[in-house]
């Protein structure tokens, strides 16, 4: 299903992507929960929803979604429109609510099936081919997201699977929104082999009293400001577990807390 065609049945207007039209997706998602995008959305995928915020695009890109439209008439604020242009998402904002938005669009569905999962060609050695680090400040949710994009962007450009850049994307976006909504600070250390993606986040902060609780679909402590960014549904943890092949969560109340994952090249899951 070509983008033009959902913006002329929504009657939108294009804020960013107005050459690139004819871009192809394969699903539609329609949710102003940024972690349920990030649980249950999938790639090519076009969403529909009334947050703006420059989260709410990252997420979006995370997910590896083609374009987001706004509904209610809303646009984009804070910095999600230059965040759209710098990362290829298209941008689109209807005056319909996200009732007709979605009858509208079901009117033109087709079924369509996605395509093989691509085979990954990255090498065999038991060398370190990248070891990388990156820091995210508590509660600054202006840059909530910029590192977790630079990790994705340089899986992608080393040519890692794109299956798989997706899943690193989106456990490593989850938590870095973990620290900027409950610590002080973290270091994100981002290690390759051709065998192996590891993800190592280390942060200083108030630590998680009880590790196996949190790790719940649904447990959250999350204040009404992280909520109204579409975060703080209890998904953080959950969707690390769920895009990892391992996890390992240890906190210590009143230090901090290290995330430890690993995700497997040979790994064709999707």
């Amino acid at each position: 299903m070509k983008v033009d065609a959902i913006k002329q049945i929504l009657e939108a207007m294009v804020i960013v992507g107005d050459d690139e039209l004819d871009t192809e997706v394969d699903h539609v998602y329609a949710s102003d929960l940024m972690s349920d995008v990030l649980a249950f959305g999938k790639p090519n995928s076009i969403l529909l929803t009334g947050l703006t915020t420059q989260q709410a695009i990252i997420s979006a890109h995370m997910a590896e979604f083609k374009a987001v439209v706004f509904v209610r008439g809303k646009r984009p604020k804070d910095g999600a429109e230059r965040f759209a242009r710098e990362n290829n998402l298209l941008l689109f904002t209807t005056d319909l609510d996200m009732f007709d938005a979605c009858v509208r669009i079901d009117s033109i569905i087709k079924e369509k099936e996605p395509g093989a999962v691509a085979q990954s060609t990255t090498p065999r050695s038991e060398a370190i081919l990248l070891n990388q680090e990156f820091y995210v400040e508590g509660n600054d949710f202006v840059n909530a997201g910029v590192a977790s994009t630079k990790v994705k962007s340089l899986l992608k450009k080393i040519g890692i699977d794109p299956t798989l850049v997706r899943r690193i994307a989106i456990a490593v976006f989850e938590g870095e929104m973990n620290v900027v909504m409950h610590a002080l600070r973290a270091r994100i250390n981002l290690m390759i082999t051709p065998i192996v993606i590891t993800v190592f986040i280390d942060d200083e902060g108030q630590g998680i009293p009880d590790v196996e609780l949190a790790m719940q679909q649904g447990f959250t402590t999350a204040t009404e400001e992280m909520r109204a960014m579409g975060f703080g549904s209890g998904m953080g943890l959950p969707n690390i577990k769920k895009n990892s092949d391992e996890v390992e969560v240890t906190s210590e109340v009143g230090k901090g807390t290290k995330v430890l994952m690993r995700f497997l090249i040979t790994d064709d899951r999707s």
